[in-house]
């Protein structure tokens, strides 16, 4: 049943492949402006620089006459030449996609709406929506296997042309961004970019488990048919089942192998426990 469930799937999918395409780049278009806002109206005003193009748009825009939105554009659109000229096709039409509209729409926001101060005077709070947004949409970006440009493209010419670990690069960058806040806007917001440096990647990291977020049954049971039959028919989903003994009893048992989204989780186990309430399940969280 799986398998056939998987195939009519995959049928649905390659007769539908503009649908599916729309709602991809749907997807993106809706995570960059999550970012845009982010760092438009929080992370440009507080002159907060923790990585990337936008934060050295921060600190060029406080020794030059650039505006952060404009500095964006003019380094992006020169990185993704650099990226057809290095990478060739390899860039990809969603990462031009990603790093256009963020430099449009950063530089219309500018002319739209121009931001001359922050727009409180908690910078603590405007910290934490400065990094958390970004995260957010960073992590959905990832998460369907696209990026948004800027400094993800030196990463990529790094990886294809020398030995340098990604990681390790994209490291100093952001840390060169960090040290030219201190020295050009001050240590106050030289602090406050290291802080948000530092919560940064765990903020990414914690949006993508959750968004990927399943919860995995082990249910060690006497009578598996209800329970896989009620996995199989109302939750849609498959199992392995499998004989095990009590260390100590030596009786056999039935172990039932699963893994549910979190709302299907919580269909199953309160039918196990109306269904076999003798039954032990151990659940446990998993993002991949």
């Amino acid at each position: 049943q799986m398998c056939i469930r998987d195939r009519r799937m995959a049928t649905r999918e390659i007769k539908n492949p503009w649908l599916r395409k729309l709602a991809e780049y749907g997807l993106i278009t809706v995570s960059i402006w999550i970012m845009v806002l982010g760092v438009y109206f929080f992370k440009f005003p507080n002159n907060f620089a923790f990585g990337g193009v936008t934060c050295f748009s921060t600190v060029v825009s406080k020794m030059t006459n650039w505006t952060p939105g404009d500095f964006t554009f003019m380094v992006n659109t020169g990185l993704l030449v650099l990226g057809f000229f290095f990478l060739g096709t390899d860039v990809g039409i969603k990462t031009v996609y990603s790093s256009m509209l963020m430099s449009f729409s950063l530089s219309a926001l500018e002319r739209i709406y121009p931001m001359y101060s922050p727009l409180t005077y908690e910078p603590m709070l405007e910290l934490v929506f400065a990094i958390f947004l970004p995260a957010v949409g960073s992590a959905i970006l990832f998460n369907i296997g696209a990026s948004s440009g800027g400094t993800d493209i030196i990463a990529m010419i790094l990886k294809k042309h020398t030995s340098m670990h990604i990681g390790t690069a994209l490291l100093v960058v952001d840390i060169a961004s960090v040290v030219m806040a201190f020295f050009v806007i001050g240590p106050t917001t030289g602090l406050y970019s290291s802080l948000g440096l530092m919560a940064k990647s765990l903020v990414i990291d914690g949006v993508i488990e959750n968004i990927n977020m399943c919860k995995c049954f082990n249910i060690i049971c006497d009578d598996p048919d209800p329970i896989c039959d009620y996995i199989i028919h109302d939750l849609k989903r498959s199992a392995t089942v499998y004989k095990a003994q009590g260390a100590f009893t030596h009786h056999e048992k039935t172990v039932i192998m699963t893994t549910l989204k979190r709302g299907q989780a919580v269909k199953l186990r309160n039918f196990i426990k109306r269904t076999e309430p003798t039954a032990f399940i151990l659940i446990s969280n998993s993002s991949e």
